[in-house]
Formats: C-alpha cells, sequence, structure tokens
C-alpha cells in the first residue's frame, strides 16, 4: 500500500515537471508568433504575398576555404513563403541551390544556415546573420 502512494507520488511529480516544461515551450512558440503577427500589422498595407524579408547568412562551408564566401539569402514574404537560395563556394567551383519556403518551412529539407537564414528573415534581424562553425558536408557538394 505505501509503495503504491510513493509510486503515484512520483508519477504526479514527473506529470507536473513534464507540464510545466510544455508550458514553457508552449508560450516560447506564442511570443514567436506574436512577434511575427505584430511585424505584419504594423505594415497595414501592402501585398502580402509581396518579398518583404531578405536576410543573408554567410558562412564557410568548407575547411579550406575561409571568407565566409559561401552564403544562405532567405527571401520571404509575410505568409512566410519564398526561397531560399544556397551558394558553397569552393577552391575551383560554385555550386548554387535554390529550395522552396512554404508557410516558414523548407519544401525539401534545409541545411541548418538556410533554416538560420529564413528564421532571421522570419523576425526581422537584420540582412546579415554569419556564422563562425564549419558546417558538415552534404553528400551532393563541393
Amino acid at each position: 500500500m505505501l509503495i503504491t502512494v510513493w509510486l503515484a507520488a512520483l508519477a504526479g511529480i514527473a506529470g507536473v515537471t513534464a507540464g510545466c516544461l510544455a508550458l514553457r515551450e508552449a508560450r516560447g512558440a506564442a511570443d514567436h508568433c506574436r512577434l511575427l503577427l505584430a511585424r505584419q500589422v504594423s505594415d497595414g498595407k501592402g501585398d502580402l504575398k509581396a518579398i518583404r524579408d531578405v536576410a543573408v547568412c554567410r558562412y564557410d562551408a568548407l575547411e579550406e576555404m575561409t571568407g565566409r564566401l559561401s552564403f544562405s539569402v532567405a527571401m520571404i514574404n509575410s505568409l512566410g513563403d519564398g526561397i531560399v537560395l544556397t551558394s558553397i563556394n569552393g577552391r575551383s567551383e560554385t555550386r548554387t541551390y535554390v529550395r522552396a519556403v512554404v508557410g516558414g518551412r523548407g519544401e525539401q529539407p534545409l541545411s541548418p544556415e538556410e533554416e538560420e537564414a529564413v528564421r532571421a528573415a522570419r523576425l526581422g534581424l537584420g540582412p546579415v546573420i554569419t556564422k563562425s562553425r564549419v558546417p558538415r558536408q552534404p553528400a551532393d557538394t563541393l
């Protein structure tokens, strides 16, 4: 009987902890949405489908190339739709990719740098974001 009471108390504490963590995450998501809506409402005019948010994430894609010559540019409208243009620059060649963004998410999986550019554009964090780390190389790039 005493063991059952202890197990029930532990389960209750675990449930309350999980609920608190979920509430904190939900509040963060709600704040993010409020910020996006505030930016959208503050304009009051204009075409919701026109490109209005642009952000560039510059980074070193390859270990042998420094100077942050690779970049991802997100061009997003008020609805969260648009494109991400990525250029991976190497010593002997450059590869360029375009991926569609719908509702703030890529239709194809986005690289961390592409996701950062989309996030920065949606939040209006400024035109240029610089990353200092060297990302893991996808198999289809240089």
